[in-house]
């Protein structure tokens, strides 16, 4: 069952670790087949070398296995939530990536000040607020969603996928797995350069007419960057 998505879940949970933004079993990768509603996730704890298609596991959106033998990853729920609430996504990532998760644990969100940020994302990367001690006590995983969806209320998830959990770390989406690894990526590079740029300056972030012209340039039906 969904044999090609597999592949591409596999490749992209192994890009994580390759690409050193996830270490351990500290990560997820997952993709959705909307025409199904069924979701191609990591287990829970696996490490990434013993990965094969056959250890992915299949759920439904109610968080039913459907096809596995192992467990799904313990973030499944946020995934699911995820999903549900953004239509227009297809994978989702989730790292502790050191400099992303630098932002979460500080509460902060990452500032839009140049223009490798505006390639990508259309504003501030948002960090959500503080959990509160019910939603961490029961259906934490499922909260963690719910918290990251209130917090994209009036945000398109498309002009900006990505987000931070504060005290625990980054969220990323994309239309396929292979790129919402590409924006995992690019995300913790902008949060190493924001932090250093935010040590040598207090300078303000990217005039909002350059921001328009590197996001929108990529971006959107006028887009004009690429083949």
């Amino acid at each position: 069952m969904l044999e090609l998505l597999k592949n591409e879940v596999l490749a992209a949970n192994l890009e994580i670790q390759a690409k050193k933004l996830a270490i351990l079993t500290w990560g997820n990768v997952s993709a959705i087949d909307r025409e199904r509603g069924l979701v191609v996730i990591k287990p829970s704890g696996v490490n990434y070398g013993d990965l094969r298609p056959e250890s992915l596991v299949v759920v439904d959106l109610d968080g039913r296995t459907v096809e596995g033998n192992l467990k799904p990853s313990s973030d499944t729920p946020t995934h699911l939530e995820l999903y549900k609430a953004f239509p227009s996504i297809g994978a989702v990532v989730h790292t502790h990536s050191t400099w992303a998760t630098v932002w979460a644990q500080a509460g902060l969100g990452i500032p839009p000040l140049g223009t490798t940020h505006a390639d990508y994302f259309y504003g501030e990367i948002p960090c959500t607020r503080s959990m509160r001690r019910d939603e961490v006590e029961k259906d934490y995983e499922k909260n963690t969603g719910l918290v990251i969806v209130e917090c994209f209320k009036g945000i398109d998830p498309q002009n900006i996928p990505a987000v931070l959990v504060r005290n625990h770390g980054p969220f990323v989406w994309g239309d396929t797995p292979a790129r919402a690894v590409e924006n995992a990526l690019v995300l913790e590079e902008v949060a190493r350069m924001a932090f250093h740029s935010r040590l040598l300056s207090k300078a303000g972030g990217i005039p909002d007419y350059l921001l328009d012209r590197h996001f929108l340039r990529k971006h959107g039906k006028n887009k004009y960057y690429g083949q």
